[in-house]
């Protein structure tokens, strides 16, 4: 770098070169620029480097949340690998927003190289403006869930207390009416049993008595008989294959009515999801102050596109402008600006490319050339044959 009398350029740092990267600035320009201009792509680079830091760190706590197990909101046990899976994504989707972000500053332009914003020159930046705005929605998200995760914590338990009670009434529903019917049924053959039973108590404490008495003959004798009759009926009413059956449908029943109660816990832990949580910080902090978040991070995503269309031309533009001419007259290239209308009036810009004319112009005289050999060498040929033909024209006849 050629040392100046009138002022030297600061030198530049690693940090400032790798800030520089990130905004897309050109070092060898801007190590021979304003010190103005190294500041202003500095910090450029800045707010990209942080724009893709904060990405890696919303995008890591999101995939901390989709890889977490669910279960109650208030139970923040989580493995080493689900931590290693967070932040892994997390620096993918950081790198993955900073180099779309660097792409969009760096594509963006100056416009007409004054501070004001012409209607011109917000219109055709208004696809990256739509592309900043969506990243950063996806940045504020997982941060607005990570600032009320405590709020957010309490009221997901409550939804999934609520759930699973709407579950178990659900459970309590569809298996009722056949849990009722079969101990309906049971309760019939029951009553039977229970009428027995007391008929069979009764004979028991008369034969007790008689036999008290010392007088256990006929009487006795047909206590025992009812009694033994009545253990046969309830023998018989308990082994009915029937009465087995209702009873085995309704154990069978009601363990998957358990099963079912069981999974209700489950159920109601699956809640425990990003979107549910989105939901519940949204109705926490309420409409404005979750516009306020996202706004913010719209601000600091898209202040670089505003930031560059408003800057004026420096030192900087004005070389590389000299770069961009050296490199096309270098190559050949000639630019002839607004050199013509189109169709629909704008003005267009003739591109001659000298060097590829000069190739093309080469090429094409070597083939009229060669066609001019090839003719030459074909009358040549017909000369000569006719020669020969004349020489020896009983042979050529022959030959025919």
């Amino acid at each position: 770098m050629t040392k100046r009398e009138f002022y030297d350029t600061p030198k530049s740092t690693f940090i400032m070169r790798f800030l520089w990267k990130a905004a897309g600035g050109d070092q060898y320009i801007l190590d021979r620029a304003t010190y103005s201009d190294q500041v202003k792509y500095m910090c450029l680079g800045g707010i990209i480097l942080a724009t893709g830091g904060m990405a890696g760190l919303a995008g890591g706590y999101a995939f901390f949340t989709i890889f977490s197990p669910k279960g109650s909101a208030l139970d923040t046990e989580s493995s080493l690998s689900i931590y290693f899976a967070s932040i892994f994504f997390g620096v993918i989707w950081g790198l993955i927003i900073f180099n779309i972000d660097r792409f969009i500053v760096t594509s963006t332009g100056k416009g007409d190289g004054t501070e004001a914003i012409t209607w011109e020159e917000f219109k055709g930046a208004i696809p990256r403006i739509l592309m900043g705005a969506i990243i950063a929605l996806t940045i504020s998200k997982p941060v607005e869930i990570r600032m009320f995760q405590t709020e957010i914590n309490a009221a997901l338990h409550q939804e999934q207390i609520k759930q699973e009670q709407r579950y178990k009434l659900e459970i309590d529903s569809i298996f009722g009416k056949e849990i009722a019917k079969k101990e309906a049924a049971i309760s019939v053959v029951l009553a039977q049993i229970a009428k027995l039973d007391s008929i069979s108590n009764k004979r028991k404490a008369d034969i007790a008595y008689e036999t008290s008495n010392g007088d256990c003959k006929s009487k006795c004798i047909e206590f025992k008989r009812q009694l033994k009759s009545n253990e046969n009926q309830i023998a018989s009413l308990k082994d009915d294959p029937e009465y087995i059956k209702v009873k085995d449908d309704l154990a069978k029943i009601e363990a998957n009515r358990d099963i079912e109660l069981a999974k209700s816990k489950q159920v109601a832990g699956s809640l425990d999801g990003l979107l549910q949580r989105i939901k519940l910080a949204h109705q926490i902090a309420g409409f404005w102050i979750s516009l306020f978040i996202t706004l913010l991070f719209m601000a600091i995503e898209l202040t670089p596109i505003f930031f560059k269309l408003m800057l004026t031309k420096t030192p900087y533009d004005y070389l590389a402008e000299n770069r961009d001419e050296l490199i096309k007259a270098e190559s050949g290239i000639e630019v002839r600006y607004d050199y013509y209308k189109d169709n629909v009036g704008q003005e267009k810009h003739l591109v001659i490319h000298h060097q590829a004319q000069k190739l093309i112009y080469e090429k094409m005289k070597m083939t009229e050339i060669q066609k001019e050999l090839t003719d030459f060498a074909i009358e040549e040929y017909k000369k000569r044959e006719k020669k020969n033909i004349e020489e020896n024209l009983d042979d050529y006849i022959k030959s025919i």
